[in-house]
Order: C-alpha cells, then structure tokens, then sequence
C-alpha cells in the first residue's frame, strides 16, 4: 500500500505542476473571466498558483508514505480529500476556458489529479475501516480464547 500512495502522490504531484505552470496562464484567467462576465481582478493568477504549489508540496510529501509513519496517512488523506474536492470547486468558466484554450488535453492534469485524488481518498478511507474492524474481530477472539476455560 505505501508504494501505491508514493506512487499516486509522484503521479499527482506531476499533473499538479502542469496545470499549475502550463495549463493556468494569464491567457486562461482572462478567458475565464470573460466566459462568466467578470473583470479579472489583480492577483487572481498569484493566488491561484499559491494554492496550486501547497497541493504540489502535499502530493510530494506523498511520496514519505514510504517511511511508513502514520502523520503521512493523515497528510495523504487531507491534500487527496480537498485535491478532488477540486472538480467542484473550480468554477465552470475555468473548464471551459481551458476546452477552448488547449482543448482536452488541456483538461488532463485536473481531470487525473483530481478524480484520481478522490479514488485514493476513499481507498484510504475503506482501508483504514476495514484495518480497524479486523483489529477488533482479532482482538475479541484473542479474549474470548483467553476466557475460556482451558
């Protein structure tokens, strides 16, 4: 499991840097904004990339999943949580724009980060529920056999 979360994490880390360098431009803010009737406001494209780059460190720390220490789990689990929360969270002119500027290709980074970010996330969140109810089932046969009389 900690190599497919490595993996997944160096797989994400990368999509995020091409949407966060390649795909979003001054171009793409512009035609977003134009497509919902808003005027770009100064700083937009910054802030974007800010948040873009905390979801690249958050995918790379991924990759410690190797060390097999549990606050890389929790780490993994918040960035892939809000990561696929992502397709919701980016308005509608943003999609389109990006149709429009690189056509579909343009929509890759996103689309296997993102929907990729919700796969790992309820993965992670199936194993560790199916961990925790085998540790109990475990736990009650080891006491049930200890109180049995022998």
């Amino acid at each position: 499991m900690r190599w497919w979360i490595a993996g997944c994490s160096l797989v994400f880390a990368i999509g995020t840097a091409l949407q966060n360098f390649v795909v979003i431009d001054a171009e793409l803010v512009a035609r977003a904004a134009s497509i919902a009737g808003t005027p770009v406001s100064d700083g937009f494209l910054t802030g974007l990339r800010l948040v873009g780059d905390v979801y690249l460190v958050g995918n790379l720390l991924g990759l410690l999943a190797l060390t097999g220490r549990a606050w890389v789990f929790w780490l993994v689990l918040a960035v892939n949580a809000t990561q696929a929360a992502g397709v919701f969270a980016i308005p509608p002119s943003v999609w389109r724009a990006t149709l429009d500027l690189y056509g579909w290709v343009g929509l890759l980074p996103s689309v296997v980060t993102d929907g990729g970010a919700l796969v790992l996330t309820l993965v992670l969140i199936s194993r560790r529920y199916r961990t925790r109810s085998r540790r109990r089932r475990t736990d009650r046969r080891r006491t049930a056999s200890r109180s049995a009389p022998g």
